[in-house]
């Protein structure tokens, strides 16, 4: 296995970031859909040990998952992994943005991870190289009984890659958009995160916070963080008035 593949193996999840955290009912189906395709790639792995090739080999290998930045791909990503270690499975989370710094070599021998995990493919558009690359990974993926759980910007035709058949293979398997949060979506989810890290935060405050900041999902967490941090430092509850302070709005 790579170096690469090692050390991203070694790297800690957000341990905060799993399906329990995943608020939101747009995306009841997605949850749904993702956790299934996990659970039923472990069992149906344990019942190719016990000679089931044939209906193995009849479940998708892949998942694709698109929908606009900030709405939580990567979040379900890092979902995914803590499900699967759970399932005594192993996985590995990469992002496009890192990989295309580096030699396309370090995707050899990722196809021995039970699931394989890549964020952004749409940064490949432009870069046959890594679209060659990460075709092959599916095809030695598929011969060796792994999955891959890939995320997007767009729908598959819209991604802007050019080579047909890695369009082909993406298309292969499960695919679900993620759909944005409406804001009471987003409050709950932003309590439940915030819970999780013994912070308290009114639906005032919470309201406030959406109003003032960046909307997106991502954004938010990030912000959140900021908070909690402050709150710690400072031991200081999460107030409107704080959070003016802390964030320097009005």
């Amino acid at each position: 296995m790579t170096q690469l593949s090692q050390l991203a193996l070694s790297v800690q999840l957000p341990d905060d970031e799993t399906f329990d955290s995943f608020i939101g009912q747009p995306n009841h189906s997605v949850l749904v859909q993702l956790t299934s395709f996990i659970r039923q790639n472990k069992v149906e792995t344990e019942q190719h040990e016990n000679h089931s090739l044939a209906l193995f080999n009849q479940l998708p290998h892949s998942f694709y998952l698109f929908g606009l930045p900030g709405v939580g791909k990567s979040h379900l990503l890092h979902a995914c992994n803590n499900l699967a270690a759970q399932l005594k499975k192993t996985s590995v989370c990469l992002s496009c943005s890192e990989l295309k710094q580096l030699p396309v070599e370090v995707l050899d021998g990722l196809e021995q991870i039970d699931f394989i995990c890549l964020d952004d493919i749409e940064l490949i558009a432009g870069d046959v190289k890594w679209q060659q690359a990460i075709f092959d990974l599916y095809n030695r993926a598929i011969e060796n009984e792994s999955c891959l759980i890939i995320t997007g910007s767009e729908a598959i035709n819209k991604l802007g890659i050019t080579l047909p058949d890695l369009v082909s293979r993406i298309g292969w398997g499960y695919i679900e958009q993620v759909k944005p949060l409406e804001d009471d979506d987003k409050t709950l989810a932003i309590q439940h995160r915030a819970r999780q890290r013994g912070l308290m935060i009114s639906d005032e405050a919470t309201r406030f916070l959406l109003n003032r900041s960046s909307r997106d999902m991502t954004s938010l967490i990030q912000t959140l963080d900021i908070l909690d941090k402050a709150s710690i430092r400072e031991q200081r509850k999460v107030t409107i008035p704080f959070i003016k302070e802390i964030l320097d709005i009005s």
